[in-house]
């Protein structure tokens, strides 16, 4: 870290990243999520917002309190300066701020922050130890590299689409932002990953991540298949292209997902529907033959389920170690008893009746801080200011000057 980080208004006082900060140029998704996952971890984040109008989230529906659900959400464990970046008294704070950082976190479109005079190579020459991360729908270079992009954009674009949803339906977005929280988990590699190596060299450097480029990596089997094999991925519901049976199926009441992996698996599975015949049928030995003939497979198996319930069929593969499970809807999710036992499910803060997805790195030896409240638009700019030397005069006239 920086020398003179230490004992920072506003910081962490625990967790692995104690002592970092990280001036969060983001809004929306892509990157919010990616500096609420640092500061989560104990960074002290400070999100830099449009004066009068802060993240673009806060007025997207819907509500708790007269407070954005999605911006909450994803802007836990950060401190707010709403600043006018198109201000030259604005510029001079970020730059000041960005010389004492540790990490800059951005998702504009390639070039924005050029343009702002906030490019990489302007903020290396302001504090070489930065690490500079920015998340892009195409990347900071190629042909698309100034193009608008959003989550389904970089599912659709990526090859996701073409192989999500029913074999016989359309093309389907994956039911959660992916593309975005892909990005965002790449990011956070990223810049954890540049830290260490600013231990070892003593510099920061660029992270460069693309919301396409992640969708790819995400993909990964499915293009592996293509390249290796010429095999064309494509829609199949909930079955899996290469085991089998893995997929979803209906009971006399709910569905469950029955998921056989191993050959001793479908041994336990064929004697606990009671079909021992299957062991010695020619046409399912192991589970790419499986997979391979799941046309005929499927059918029988689909027949055996509609005979019993849910509960029991549950009862009945977990005896036999068959693994199994019910498919929830998101309230049954948060009720599950390993999610309860887990603690992922936050209020915060404690007492506000507002509750999150909690973090889900568990570090029994390191715990981590426990999570703050979103902040209100610039609520932290006085603090943060007076934190840089500005006096308590000069911050009333840079709000007489609309600068903050």
């Amino acid at each position: 870290m920086n020398a003179d980080n230490s004992s920072r208004p506003g910081e962490a006082s625990s967790g692995p990243l104690s002592g970092i900060r990280v001036i969060d140029a983001t809004h929306m998704l892509a990157g919010p999520y990616c500096t609420w996952l640092l500061g989560a971890l104990g960074a002290d984040v400070i999100k830099i917002e449009r004066r009068g109008a802060g993240d673009f989230t806060r007025i997207i529906a819907p509500f708790r309190d007269q407070k954005s659900i999605y911006f909450m959400s994803v802007n836990r464990n950060k401190r707010s300066l709403a600043l006018d970046l198109k201000n030259p008294r604005g510029k001079q704070i970020l730059e000041k701020l960005l010389q004492g950082a540790d990490v800059f976190v951005e998702n504009n479109r390639a070039g924005a922050m050029d343009r702002l005079g906030f490019g990489y190579d302007a903020v290396a020459a302001l504090n070489p130890r930065l690490i500079y991360a920015s998340i892009s729908g195409f990347g900071q270079t190629g042909p698309y590299r100034h193009k608008p992009a959003f989550d389904a954009i970089a599912q659709a674009l990526s090859g996701m689409m073409s192989i999500t949803g029913e074999e016989t339906g359309p093309p389907a977005r994956v039911g959660t932002s992916i593309g975005d929280i892909g990005s965002s988990l790449f990011a956070t590699i990223g810049v954890l990953s540049a830290l260490q190596q600013r231990e070892r060299t003593g510099r920061g450097t660029f992270v460069d991540v693309a919301m396409l480029d992640c969708q790819l990596a995400l993909m990964e089997n499915a293009i592996a298949r293509w390249l290796n094999a010429g095999e064309t991925p494509r829609r199949l519901g909930s079955r899996h292209p290469l085991i089998a049976p893995f997929q979803a199926f209906r009971t006399a009441d709910e569905p469950i997902a029955v998921c056989v992996d191993t050959n001793e698996q479908w041994e336990r599975l064929c004697a606990a529907i009671e079909r021992p015949e299957l062991l010695s049928d020619a046409r399912f030995p192991d589970g790419s033959a499986r997979a391979a003939n799941h046309a005929a497979l499927e059918p029988i198996l689909a027949g055996v389920f509609l005979a019993r319930g849910r509960t029991e069929w549950l009862e009945l593969l977990d005896r036999a170690d068959v693994p199994a499970s019910a498919i929830n809807s998101v309230p049954e999710a948060l009720e599950d008893p390993q999610v309860i036992s887990r603690a992922m499910v936050a209020e915060v803060p404690e007492g506000s009746g507002h509750h999150f997805v909690s973090v889900p790195i568990k570090m029994p030896h390191t715990p981590l801080p426990p999570e703050t409240a979103p902040p209100e638009l610039g609520e932290h700019s006085a603090a943060i200011l007076g934190d840089l030397g500005f006096s308590p005069e000069q911050i009333a006239d840079l709000r007489a000057e609309a600068v903050i």
